[in-house]
């Protein structure tokens, strides 16, 4: 990601993240991904909030136990 103030758009993040925009839809529809923010119509991500929701997942990632 670039400038952490930076504003992108849902396709942006959908496109960083490798996933459909329907799922970042769902997760915000079920509070489960990165907080977005409505600019107008518009949802849009701040890059920092992006950044840290991934951190969040690889540390809950990296406590569940191995197999």
């Amino acid at each position: 990601m670039e400038h952490k103030d930076r504003l992108i758009t849902v396709q942006e993040l959908a496109d960083y993240l490798e996933v459909p925009v329907k799922t970042l839809y769902a997760w915000r529809y079920r509070r489960e991904g990165p907080p977005g923010l409505r600019v107008g119509r518009h949802l849009r991500y701040r890059c920092a909030d992006v950044e840290r929701w991934i951190q969040r997942q690889l540390e809950a990632g990296s406590s569940e136990p191995m197999s």
